[in-house]
């Protein structure tokens, strides 16, 4: 049992058969302790741990708070450089926070702390949220919609699945699917399986039905090395192999009709493969193998079929190009918006689409429903390039126009086809679904996302509470050396005109106040800025941007720790500076980047915009100002960029397997922010849905 999984992904947890004993003052003691992170137990879950001994629940108690504690980022020490914060910020002179700043520079001294109590914090009218009561049968649940997953795993729901098969090793048969969808998915599971329950024949049956590409052996591969499968990033640094696992490798390679395409797919990555594969001591056994990888040796490299299509596009030679793209149906899809453009028939190109349309996958075809139904030109035409970490491109829309029934009848198009696929699956009954879901973004890629409290989707806009004054924080822990990372917060207007910002180098301004700088953290070091809501919308202020610069240029993934995070406070000057129950969103930062923007909140709306991205360009002083350029153009991706939701990938269900009604009671399926399916459960949505 992993409690902290099981109350991460379902908020449930297990609590084991008890001997009883516990009295009533001890458990309502639990349950108060468990208050203080902005939880409640429910009642359920409260008569289960009354069955306990005061023992037993003393240590299943200590179990969870350190669970909530880690969650909500109050497992470390939180102490700001001024400890009065936001106090004595507010009342400071400009020549009193530049000297204190000289000072702590020179001399890495702090302020010490104050002596007299803060006040106890004035509680807000917060919803809390609700623990509930989880069966083994339950928390066993949890792998089977992660391994089923039709897009890219987090590296935290990486290493969820990892748990289960290192844990219950031979055993997790039983809780794995036949087969594994998402291709990068195949190679984390296989690794995992050779690596975690070696010499179970059950392992070479999975990967006989599961790798079926060149490219799937090469990810199973760099799997077993700890590399990135989605195979966008630096060539995997691939060690010495054992006999046994060559000969695995070089098996399934040889197996594989025609893979010498594939393998030149990723030549130089098979060429260092074949370092430490030493595929000629095989030649006998594995000759295809053998042969697909001398190709890639020697760079003999067969037309491929992104070549055809490449000259055939810019050669506008659409005829042609049709029959060849409906061979590939996916990429037909991606390429369909780019085909109209040079078409001077698009009905004849939307009639050859639409002969294969039902072939798409789902991810693809809600995707390019989202652009088709965009209006055109866009504000920015952003990219967000597959890797291991978050980074978006923006470039000005430049597109041929296309005519409005073109983009209508493909939008159609890819509406009637997931339709089709959707009504082959189990009916849904009557279903509520929550306009509000609108604001939420499908699951599509997750590969890049960062561990947090809350599961979240790159652009989704979550409503924010109704306090006036939202305080940010950060803290860190110094790597091999001194580490410098800054908190900032931007603040742009509704055409997205620098403001003003709040930062090491500007304590205060604009409703805004910063804790102070600290450059050295051997123990760890945090951050805050406070901003009242009310002072920033008074002074145009709509898009606040979180900036988190390292100004030593350390990347983040050198360092032991180092998460951010947001409070909700009725009011600054009462309770800790860090107050676990206030905390909203804590996101850890643990990219190869050196700027990190995790989230944007657009006061306007009152809704907080998730954005976990990085910039990876480090200009001579890293810190907020100096890339403001990046900062703005991330900001109107955010905005602007087209991205499927789930109110219309659940309407689209409705519609092929269900009837729509008007209130969650009227309902048997329930899909809200709040209730039955969640935006929160990206495990499910992806693989029961998508």
């Amino acid at each position: 049992m992993n409690q902290a999984l099981f109350l991460r992904r379902r908020s449930k947890v297990h609590v084991p058969m008890g001997t009883g004993g516990a009295t009533r003052a001890q458990v309502a003691s639990a349950v108060r302790e468990v208050t203080a992170f902005r939880c409640v137990l429910s009642e359920p879950l409260i008569e289960q741990i009354g069955l306990l001994s005061a023992t037993e629940l003393k240590y299943w108690l200590r179990e969870i708070v350190g669970v909530l504690r880690r969650e909500t980022g109050a497992h470390v020490h939180h102490r700001p450089f001024y400890p009065d914060f936001p106090e004595q910020v507010l009342t400071a002179s400009e020549a009193e926070l530049y000297l204190n700043a000289v000072r702590h520079y020179l001399t890495l001294r702090r302020l010490p702390p104050t002596d007299h109590p803060r006040p106890a914090m004035l509680e807000g009218n917060f919803i809390s949220r609700v623990i509930e009561p989880g069966s083994i049968s339950e928390f066993e649940s949890l792998l089977e919609p992660l391994v089923s997953s039709r897009t890219s795993l987090s590296e935290e729901e990486t290493a969820d699945v990892v748990w289960f098969i290192r844990n219950y090793k031979s055993d997790v048969f039983r809780l794995l699917p036949e087969t594994v969808p998402f291709r990068e998915i195949r190679a984390q599971v296989g690794g995992a399986l050779i690596l975690h329950v070696a010499g179970d024949a059950r392992v070479d049956a999975f990967l006989e039905r599961n790798v079926e590409t060149a490219t799937d052996v090469l990810r199973l591969a760099v799997a077993l090395t700890g590399g990135d499968v989605s195979l966008t990033t630096a060539s995997t640094r691939f060690t010495a192999m054992k006999r046994s696992m060559r000969r695995l490798l070089l098996r399934l390679l040889d197996h594989i009709p025609n893979a010498a395409e594939d393998v030149m797919r990723h030549a130089e990555r098979w060429k260092r493969l074949a370092e430490v594969l030493h595929p000629g001591d095989y030649a006998d056994k594995y000759p295809r193998a053998l042969a697909a990888i001398t190709a890639a040796r020697r760079n003999e490299a067969p037309d491929s079929f992104g070549s055809r299509v490449e000259t055939l596009l810019a050669q506008r030679h659409i005829a042609t190009l049709t029959p060849i793209l409906q061979g590939h149906p996916g990429e037909f899809a991606r390429r369909l918006d780019a085909t109209l453009r040079r078409a001077t028939e698009p009905e004849s190109v939307l009639d050859a689409f639409e002969a294969v349309a039902t072939q798409v996958s789902s991810p693809v075809l809600l995707q390019l429903l989202a652009q088709v139904r965009a209006p055109r030109p866009l504000p920015l035409r952003a990219f967000t390039p597959k890797g291991a970490f978050a980074k978006i491109y923006g470039i000005k829309d430049r597109r041929e126009p296309l005519a409005h029934d073109v983009l209508t009848r493909a939008a159609r198009i890819c509406e009637g086809a997931l339709v089709t696929r959707f009504a082959s699956l189990p009916p849904l009954g009557r279903c509520f679904i929550d306009p509000a879901l609108r604001e939420y973004r499908v699951p599509l890629a997750q590969r890049a996302s960062s561990k947090s409290l809350r599961t979240l989707v790159r652009g989704s806009r979550l409503p924010m509470p109704d306090t006036r004054f939202i305080r940010l924080f950060l803290w860190w822990k110094n790597g091999r050396e001194r580490t410098d990372i800054d908190l900032s917060a931007a603040f742009f207007d509704a055409n997205f005109v620098f403001k003003q910002t709040v930062a090491y180098y500007n304590l205060k301004g604009f409703g805004g106040y910063h804790s102070g700088d600290i450059v050295d953290a051997p123990e760890g070091a945090s951050e805050f800025i406070d901003l009242d809501l009310d002072v920033l919308v008074e002074k145009g202020v709509r898009y606040i941007v979180t900036s988190i610069n390292s100004f030593t240029q350390q990347p983040y993934c050198d360092l032991p720790e180092c998460f951010a995070g947001w409070m909700a406070r009725v009011d600054v000057a009462s309770g800790e500076v860090f107050e676990p129950r206030s905390v909203f969103d804590r996101i850890d930062i643990a990219s190869n980047t050196g700027i990190c923007l995790p989230f944007v909140m657009d006061l306007q709306e009152r809704r907080m915009i998730w954005a976990d991205l990085g910039l990876t360009s480090v200009p001579r002083w890293n810190n907020v100002q100096n890339n403001l350029s990046g900062v703005s153009l991330m900001l109107r991706a955010l905005v602007h960029t087209p991205r499927p939701d789930l109110e219309t990938l659940f309407d689209l269900h409705v519609r092929a397997r269900g009837e729509r009604v008007t209130s969650p009671q009227q309902a048997q399926a329930v899909f809200a922010p709040d209730q039955g399916i969640t935006p929160f459960d990206t495990d499910l949505i992806r693989s029961q849905f998508l």
